[in-house]
Protein backbone atom coordinates (compact mmCIF):
# COMPACT_ATOMS: atom_id res chain seq x y z
CA UNK A 1 0.00 0.00 0.00
CA UNK A 2 1.49 3.61 -0.74
CA UNK A 3 1.55 6.15 1.81
CA UNK A 4 -1.20 8.49 0.38
CA UNK A 5 -2.84 4.99 0.91
CA UNK A 6 -2.30 4.15 4.35
CA UNK A 7 -2.40 7.75 5.14
CA UNK A 8 -6.40 7.91 3.99
CA UNK A 9 -7.20 4.56 5.73
CA UNK A 10 -4.56 5.63 8.71
CA UNK A 11 -7.01 9.36 9.15
CA UNK A 12 -9.85 6.86 9.13
CA UNK A 13 -8.73 4.33 11.35
CA UNK A 14 -7.69 7.24 13.99
CA UNK A 15 -11.04 8.59 13.47
CA UNK A 16 -13.84 5.63 13.65
CA UNK A 17 -11.92 2.92 15.07
CA UNK A 18 -9.53 4.57 17.87
CA UNK A 19 -12.93 4.34 20.27
CA UNK A 20 -14.34 1.29 21.23
CA UNK A 21 -17.93 2.83 20.52
CA UNK A 22 -17.13 2.72 16.96
CA UNK A 23 -15.43 -0.59 16.96
CA UNK A 24 -18.91 -1.82 18.19
CA UNK A 25 -20.75 0.22 15.02
CA UNK A 26 -18.41 -1.42 12.93
CA UNK A 27 -19.42 -4.72 14.42
CA UNK A 28 -23.30 -4.13 14.50
CA UNK A 29 -23.05 -3.23 11.02
CA UNK A 30 -21.30 -6.14 10.14
CA UNK A 31 -23.66 -7.94 11.89
CA UNK A 32 -26.44 -6.76 10.16
CA UNK A 33 -24.99 -6.76 6.94
CA UNK A 34 -24.76 -10.70 7.21
CA UNK A 35 -28.16 -10.91 8.78
CA UNK A 36 -29.67 -9.20 5.58
CA UNK A 37 -28.53 -12.52 3.73
CA UNK A 38 -29.72 -14.83 6.11
CA UNK A 39 -33.35 -17.04 5.58
CA UNK A 40 -34.08 -15.49 2.09
CA UNK A 41 -32.42 -17.64 -0.13
CA UNK A 42 -32.05 -21.86 -0.83
CA UNK A 43 -29.29 -24.25 -2.23
CA UNK A 44 -29.80 -26.27 -5.75
CA UNK A 45 -27.45 -28.14 -6.98
CA UNK A 46 -25.30 -27.78 -10.02
CA UNK A 47 -23.26 -29.81 -12.37
CA UNK A 48 -20.14 -27.10 -10.77
CA UNK A 49 -21.41 -27.18 -6.74
CA UNK A 50 -24.06 -25.73 -5.09
CA UNK A 51 -25.94 -22.75 -6.63
CA UNK A 52 -27.26 -20.24 -3.90
CA UNK A 53 -30.92 -18.83 -5.27
CA UNK A 54 -34.01 -16.76 -4.30
CA UNK A 55 -36.87 -16.14 -5.56
CA UNK A 56 -39.80 -13.06 -5.85
CA UNK A 57 -42.75 -12.17 -7.10
CA UNK A 58 -44.98 -14.58 -9.99
CA UNK A 59 -45.20 -14.34 -13.78
CA UNK A 60 -43.18 -14.82 -16.50
CA UNK A 61 -39.62 -15.66 -15.16
CA UNK A 62 -37.13 -13.69 -15.46
CA UNK A 63 -33.33 -14.76 -14.40
CA UNK A 64 -31.63 -11.83 -12.87
CA UNK A 65 -27.92 -12.23 -12.92
CA UNK A 66 -26.03 -9.39 -10.47
CA UNK A 67 -23.29 -7.35 -10.99
CA UNK A 68 -19.73 -7.25 -9.30
CA UNK A 69 -19.50 -7.20 -5.51
CA UNK A 70 -23.51 -8.68 -5.40
CA UNK A 71 -25.06 -11.83 -4.62
CA UNK A 72 -28.58 -13.30 -4.72
CA UNK A 73 -29.66 -10.09 -2.89
CA UNK A 74 -28.48 -7.57 -5.30
CA UNK A 75 -29.89 -9.46 -8.21
CA UNK A 76 -33.02 -9.57 -6.09
CA UNK A 77 -32.99 -5.75 -5.22
CA UNK A 78 -31.89 -5.03 -8.69
CA UNK A 79 -34.88 -6.22 -10.68
CA UNK A 80 -36.87 -3.35 -8.43
CA UNK A 81 -40.84 -3.17 -10.57
CA UNK A 82 -39.93 -6.23 -12.45
CA UNK A 83 -41.19 -8.62 -9.00
CA UNK A 84 -44.61 -6.85 -9.62
CA UNK A 85 -45.32 -9.09 -13.00
CA UNK A 86 -42.75 -11.58 -13.09
CA UNK A 87 -41.24 -14.01 -11.17
CA UNK A 88 -37.79 -12.43 -10.73
CA UNK A 89 -35.26 -16.19 -9.96
CA UNK A 90 -31.96 -14.51 -8.44
CA UNK A 91 -28.85 -16.84 -7.96
CA UNK A 92 -25.50 -15.86 -6.60
CA UNK A 93 -22.99 -16.34 -9.12
CA UNK A 94 -19.65 -18.51 -8.60
CA UNK A 95 -17.93 -17.19 -5.47
CA UNK A 96 -20.83 -15.09 -4.29
CA UNK A 97 -22.11 -15.70 -0.95
CA UNK A 98 -23.18 -19.59 -0.24
CA UNK A 99 -22.73 -20.18 -3.93
CA UNK A 100 -19.36 -22.72 -5.21
CA UNK A 101 -16.39 -21.52 -6.50
CA UNK A 102 -14.94 -24.28 -8.92
CA UNK A 103 -11.89 -24.87 -10.52
CA UNK A 104 -13.09 -23.32 -13.62
CA UNK A 105 -15.33 -20.19 -12.61
CA UNK A 106 -15.84 -18.48 -16.70
CA UNK A 107 -18.61 -17.01 -17.44
CA UNK A 108 -19.36 -20.21 -19.74
CA UNK A 109 -19.27 -22.56 -16.78
CA UNK A 110 -21.97 -19.73 -14.96
CA UNK A 111 -23.96 -19.97 -17.47
CA UNK A 112 -24.32 -23.50 -17.58
CA UNK A 113 -24.59 -23.47 -14.02
CA UNK A 114 -27.81 -21.68 -14.32
CA UNK A 115 -29.03 -24.39 -16.79
CA UNK A 116 -28.79 -26.65 -13.91
CA UNK A 117 -30.68 -24.26 -11.75
CA UNK A 118 -33.83 -23.58 -14.18
CA UNK A 119 -34.14 -27.58 -14.36
CA UNK A 120 -34.33 -27.65 -10.21
CA UNK A 121 -36.93 -25.20 -10.53
CA UNK A 122 -38.72 -27.04 -13.44
CA UNK A 123 -38.64 -23.39 -15.35
CA UNK A 124 -38.21 -24.47 -19.33
CA UNK A 125 -37.66 -21.14 -20.99
CA UNK A 126 -36.82 -17.54 -19.04
CA UNK A 127 -35.65 -14.03 -20.00
CA UNK A 128 -31.80 -13.29 -18.73
CA UNK A 129 -31.14 -9.80 -17.55
CA UNK A 130 -27.69 -9.32 -16.57
CA UNK A 131 -26.26 -6.50 -14.97
CA UNK A 132 -22.64 -5.31 -15.25
CA UNK A 133 -20.04 -8.12 -15.03
CA UNK A 134 -22.74 -10.26 -14.36
CA UNK A 135 -24.01 -9.12 -18.14
CA UNK A 136 -21.26 -11.70 -19.14
CA UNK A 137 -22.42 -14.74 -17.81
CA UNK A 138 -26.13 -14.17 -19.08
CA UNK A 139 -24.46 -13.18 -22.67
CA UNK A 140 -22.88 -17.01 -22.46
CA UNK A 141 -26.32 -18.16 -21.28
CA UNK A 142 -28.04 -16.52 -24.47
CA UNK A 143 -25.24 -18.00 -26.69
CA UNK A 144 -24.86 -21.75 -25.17
CA UNK A 145 -28.73 -22.46 -24.07
CA UNK A 146 -30.53 -20.25 -27.45
CA UNK A 147 -33.64 -22.42 -26.42
CA UNK A 148 -34.12 -21.55 -23.11
CA UNK A 149 -33.23 -17.89 -23.71
CA UNK A 150 -37.23 -16.16 -24.17
CA UNK A 151 -35.03 -12.49 -24.48
CA UNK A 152 -31.65 -11.32 -23.29
CA UNK A 153 -31.05 -8.13 -21.34
CA UNK A 154 -27.54 -6.48 -21.00
CA UNK A 155 -27.49 -3.47 -18.30
CA UNK A 156 -24.94 -1.49 -18.61
CA UNK A 157 -22.45 -4.13 -19.72
CA UNK A 158 -19.17 -4.74 -18.50
CA UNK A 159 -18.41 -6.63 -21.88
CA UNK A 160 -15.87 -6.51 -24.56
CA UNK A 161 -16.22 -3.64 -27.13
CA UNK A 162 -13.76 -3.14 -30.19
CA UNK A 163 -10.62 -0.69 -29.27
CA UNK A 164 -11.81 0.00 -25.51
CA UNK A 165 -8.61 0.04 -23.36
CA UNK A 166 -9.23 -1.07 -19.53
CA UNK A 167 -10.66 1.39 -17.27
CA UNK A 168 -8.36 2.40 -14.98
CA UNK A 169 -9.27 3.95 -11.79
CA UNK A 170 -9.66 7.93 -12.13
CA UNK A 171 -6.92 8.78 -9.15
CA UNK A 172 -4.73 7.21 -6.53
CA UNK A 173 -7.83 7.37 -3.46
CA UNK A 174 -9.86 5.14 -6.28
CA UNK A 175 -7.22 2.78 -6.36
CA UNK A 176 -6.55 2.59 -3.19
CA UNK A 177 -10.42 1.88 -2.38
CA UNK A 178 -10.78 -0.80 -5.33
CA UNK A 179 -7.25 -2.34 -4.37
CA UNK A 180 -7.43 -2.73 -0.48
CA UNK A 181 -11.73 -1.68 0.35
CA UNK A 182 -12.54 -4.65 -1.40
CA UNK A 183 -10.82 -7.18 0.51
CA UNK A 184 -11.30 -6.35 4.16
CA UNK A 185 -14.42 -5.78 6.01
CA UNK A 186 -13.29 -3.44 8.25
CA UNK A 187 -11.44 -1.04 4.85
CA UNK A 188 -14.72 -1.41 3.22
CA UNK A 189 -16.52 -0.17 6.44
CA UNK A 190 -13.76 2.59 7.03
CA UNK A 191 -14.49 3.99 3.57
CA UNK A 192 -18.27 4.41 3.78
CA UNK A 193 -18.14 6.02 6.76
CA UNK A 194 -15.43 8.09 5.48
CA UNK A 195 -15.46 9.00 2.07
CA UNK A 196 -18.89 7.82 0.77
CA UNK A 197 -18.75 10.04 -2.05
CA UNK A 198 -14.94 8.41 -2.88
CA UNK A 199 -16.88 4.69 -2.44
CA UNK A 200 -19.87 6.02 -4.90
CA UNK A 201 -17.25 7.62 -7.73
CA UNK A 202 -15.15 4.52 -7.55
CA UNK A 203 -17.06 0.99 -7.06
CA UNK A 204 -20.26 2.05 -8.18
CA UNK A 205 -18.76 4.03 -11.33
CA UNK A 206 -21.26 7.08 -10.94
CA UNK A 207 -21.01 10.51 -9.77
CA UNK A 208 -21.90 11.74 -6.04
CA UNK A 209 -23.40 15.11 -7.56
CA UNK A 210 -25.42 13.42 -9.44
CA UNK A 211 -26.51 11.08 -6.72
CA UNK A 212 -27.46 13.98 -4.43
CA UNK A 213 -29.20 15.57 -7.43
CA UNK A 214 -31.53 11.99 -7.29
CA UNK A 215 -34.94 11.70 -5.32
CA UNK A 216 -34.58 10.85 -1.70
CA UNK A 217 -35.82 7.14 -3.38
CA UNK A 218 -33.33 6.95 -5.56
CA UNK A 219 -30.30 8.26 -3.17
CA UNK A 220 -31.52 5.72 -0.60
CA UNK A 221 -31.85 2.75 -3.20
CA UNK A 222 -27.77 3.83 -4.15
CA UNK A 223 -26.55 3.62 -0.63
CA UNK A 224 -27.98 0.40 -0.13
CA UNK A 225 -26.54 -1.11 -3.43
CA UNK A 226 -22.87 0.39 -1.68
CA UNK A 227 -23.92 -0.93 1.62
CA UNK A 228 -25.11 -4.36 0.74
CA UNK A 229 -21.62 -5.47 -0.91
CA UNK A 230 -20.94 -5.47 3.16
CA UNK A 231 -19.84 -8.27 4.09
CA UNK A 232 -16.81 -8.27 1.71
CA UNK A 233 -15.32 -11.02 3.40
CA UNK A 234 -18.25 -13.44 1.61
CA UNK A 235 -18.12 -12.09 -1.75
CA UNK A 236 -14.08 -12.24 -2.01
CA UNK A 237 -14.39 -14.66 -4.41
CA UNK A 238 -16.72 -13.59 -6.62
CA UNK A 239 -15.06 -10.17 -6.41
CA UNK A 240 -11.72 -11.26 -7.71
CA UNK A 241 -13.45 -14.01 -10.78
CA UNK A 242 -15.04 -10.66 -12.13
CA UNK A 243 -11.99 -8.25 -11.30
CA UNK A 244 -10.29 -11.13 -13.91
CA UNK A 245 -13.15 -11.64 -16.16
CA UNK A 246 -14.56 -7.73 -16.66
CA UNK A 247 -11.52 -5.85 -16.62
CA UNK A 248 -10.41 -6.37 -19.64
CA UNK A 249 -13.23 -9.30 -21.04
CA UNK A 250 -12.44 -11.38 -23.68
CA UNK A 251 -14.15 -10.96 -27.33
CA UNK A 252 -17.54 -13.62 -27.16
CA UNK A 253 -19.58 -14.56 -30.22
CA UNK A 254 -22.33 -12.65 -29.71
CA UNK A 255 -23.50 -12.94 -33.40
CA UNK A 256 -24.65 -15.86 -32.75
CA UNK A 257 -27.44 -14.98 -30.30
CA UNK A 258 -31.20 -15.35 -31.60
CA UNK A 259 -33.03 -13.93 -28.52
CA UNK A 260 -34.40 -10.35 -28.69
CA UNK A 261 -31.78 -8.79 -27.17
CA UNK A 262 -31.84 -5.33 -25.45
CA UNK A 263 -28.45 -3.49 -24.77
CA UNK A 264 -28.89 -0.44 -21.98
CA UNK A 265 -26.15 1.86 -21.00
CA UNK A 266 -25.92 5.61 -19.69
CA UNK A 267 -23.01 8.11 -21.98
CA UNK A 268 -21.65 9.16 -18.00
CA UNK A 269 -21.26 5.42 -17.12
CA UNK A 270 -17.08 5.57 -15.69
CA UNK A 271 -16.86 2.26 -16.18
CA UNK A 272 -17.72 3.29 -20.40
CA UNK A 273 -20.18 0.32 -20.70
CA UNK A 274 -21.97 2.60 -23.52
CA UNK A 275 -19.35 1.32 -25.56
CA UNK A 276 -20.00 -2.47 -24.71
CA UNK A 277 -23.66 -1.57 -25.66
CA UNK A 278 -23.64 -0.02 -28.64
CA UNK A 279 -21.58 -2.95 -29.68
CA UNK A 280 -23.79 -5.67 -28.49
CA UNK A 281 -26.71 -3.83 -30.36
CA UNK A 282 -24.31 -3.75 -33.43
CA UNK A 283 -23.54 -7.27 -33.82
CA UNK A 284 -26.43 -8.88 -32.21
CA UNK A 285 -29.39 -9.41 -35.21
CA UNK A 286 -32.13 -7.06 -34.16
CA UNK A 287 -30.84 -6.14 -31.24
CA UNK A 288 -31.84 -3.04 -29.52
CA UNK A 289 -30.07 -0.14 -28.17
CA UNK A 290 -31.50 2.19 -24.97
CA UNK A 291 -28.86 4.75 -23.97
CA UNK A 292 -29.70 7.50 -21.54
CA UNK A 293 -27.45 10.85 -21.08
CA UNK A 294 -26.77 11.13 -16.91
CA UNK A 295 -26.90 8.72 -14.02
CA UNK A 296 -24.16 6.39 -14.36
CA UNK A 297 -23.02 2.57 -13.96
CA UNK A 298 -26.03 2.31 -11.48
CA UNK A 299 -28.35 4.50 -13.18
CA UNK A 300 -29.12 7.15 -10.23
CA UNK A 301 -31.91 8.92 -11.09
CA UNK A 302 -33.67 6.64 -13.43
CA UNK A 303 -34.24 3.83 -11.86
CA UNK A 304 -38.03 3.98 -13.39
CA UNK A 305 -37.18 5.16 -16.99
CA UNK A 306 -34.60 2.09 -16.89
CA UNK A 307 -37.15 -0.40 -15.81
CA UNK A 308 -39.96 0.79 -18.14
CA UNK A 309 -37.45 0.34 -21.15
CA UNK A 310 -36.85 -2.94 -19.71
CA UNK A 311 -40.21 -4.04 -18.64
CA UNK A 312 -41.65 -2.54 -22.79
CA UNK A 313 -38.84 -4.62 -24.40
CA UNK A 314 -40.15 -7.69 -22.45
CA UNK A 315 -43.49 -7.22 -23.53
CA UNK A 316 -42.74 -6.39 -26.92
CA UNK A 317 -41.12 -9.83 -27.15
CA UNK A 318 -43.77 -11.51 -25.32
CA UNK A 319 -40.71 -13.03 -22.60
Amino acid sequence: MRRRDILWFGLGAAALIGAGRSWRAFSADLEAARARTLGRSRIVASRYGALEVAEAGDGPPVLMIHGTGGGFDQGLAMSGPLRESRRVIAPSRFGYLRSAFPADPSSDNQADAFADLLDALGVDKAAIIGGSAGALSAMAFAIRHPDRTSALVALVPAAYAPGRPPVDPPNPLAQAIIEHGLKSDLLFWLGMKVSEDAMIASLLATDPARVRAASAAEQARVRAVLRDILPVSLRAEGLKNDARLAYTPAPMPIERITAPTLALSLEDDRFQTLAAARHIAATVPGAELVSFQSGGHIWAGRNAEVFAAVEGFLARHRA
